[in-house]
């Protein structure tokens, strides 16, 4: 069992690896340059796969988290914090937006994008010191807020994402993206620096409010203010721009789930928008595997539950050490430790 669980957990990696699904979406190169701007935990290795498969000529900077660069020829790869961001982000932030404002309309914007470019690619706006970025960013971390909410906010405190970095660019832009939010939306996915922005400061001071974020006075002064909103769907700015969803949470459930059925056990997808408190979460699916277990119902067991999505954690108290996963499995075995035990309890013992 313990195997057929890895196999199923490669296998839905796989469906999302940079090496195996960039090539057939790279188009041809154009006549002037080419610029890769890369951000998130996936970034170097996309900037590898476009090295590796692109022919022409090539330059760029890939934005990771610390640990994960790979080696690149052409493409300089930055390790940089994550999830709170810090200067080494902002520095190639930096490097990127100026870099995507000299480049002409022969030349190409190839934008690689995955998750955790919200905080990698953090290039405040002028008002906003970064130091202020940081705090406001973990407050909204312990909040308890969904990711679309916390990138409501992020969009509004940033030169760079809600689509003013396609905006920057004379050239034509393709943004390929690896999904990590429900619903796959690219406004969403790495606070969407190539896709237009639907939300407003409006929306981003309701949700300061509502999950009572004390925002420093930089910040609160510049959602107040709103003097320049995120530019909008409609925008003839984005004619020029196409943002490409190359690999999604349901396509790596339905790579994993085949692996299942392949060893003759019922794999049930359950879905790839599963949102809530990870702790809650995990007890719903305690008892939904009990009920298999002990009832048959609603599905006759070997049974894989299959799902994806993104938990909340909300923090009462300084610190918290892990995520929402640890948050899931931590919860999720002491709701199958308590269940067996009671099962124990109340079996009667055999004559």
């Amino acid at each position: 069992m313990r195997e057929l669980l890895l196999e199923s957990f490669r296998a839905a990696v796989a469906a999302a690896d940079p090496q195996k699904i960039i090539a057939a979406h790279l188009p041809h190169a154009p006549v002037g340059r080419t610029f890769v701007a890369a951000a998130g935990k996936a970034a170097a290795s996309m900037a590898a796969a476009v090295e590796q498969h692109w022919r022409g000529e090539l330059t760029g900077v890939a934005i990771t988290r610390y640990g994960h660069g790979v080696p690149t020829k052409r493409i300089r790869v930055v390790e940089a914090g994550h999830p709170v961001p810090d200067e080494a982000g902002e520095r190639a932030a930096a490097e990127i937006l100026a870099a995507v404002r000299a480049l002409g309309k022969d030349d190409l914007l190839l934008a690689l994008l995955s998750g955790g470019g919200s905080s990698l690619l953090s290039l405040p706006a002028p008002d906003i010191p970064m130091v202020d970025l940081k705090r406001v960013t973990s407050q909204l971390l312990k909040s308890g807020a969904a990711i679309q909410e916390m990138n409501t906010v992020r969009k509004h405190l940033s030169a760079i994402h809600g689509g003013r970095l396609a905006v920057a660019s004379r050239a034509p832009v393709l943004a390929l993206i690896i999904s990590d939010v429900t619903g796959d939306d690219p406004t969403h996915i790495a606070s969407g620096p190539c896709a237009p922005d639907p939300t407003t400061y409006a929306d981003a001071r309701e949700i300061l409010e509502r999950y009572r974020v004390d925002p420093p006075a930089s910040v609160k002064a510049r959602l107040e203010k709103a003097a320049d909103e995120t530019p909008k769907p409609g925008d003839p700015a984005f004619a020029k721009v196409q943002n490409r969803v190359i690999a999604t949470a349901h396509r790596s459930l339905e790579a994993a789930a085949e692996v299942f059925a392949r060893a003759n056990v019922q794999p049930v997808i359950l879905g790839d928008t599963v949102t809530g408190e990870a702790a809650e979460v995990a007890k719903v699916m305690a008892a939904m595997a009990r009920e298999i277990r002990i009832h048959g119902k609603p599905w006759k067991p070997p049974v894989a539950l299959i799902s994806g999505g993104e938990c909340t954690v909300t923090l009462t108290g300084e610190g918290g050490r892990g995520g929402r996963c640890a948050e899931f499995l931590l919860s999720l075995g002491i709701e199958a430790g308590m269940t067996a035990s009671t099962a124990a309890k109340t079996t009667p013992a055999p004559s």
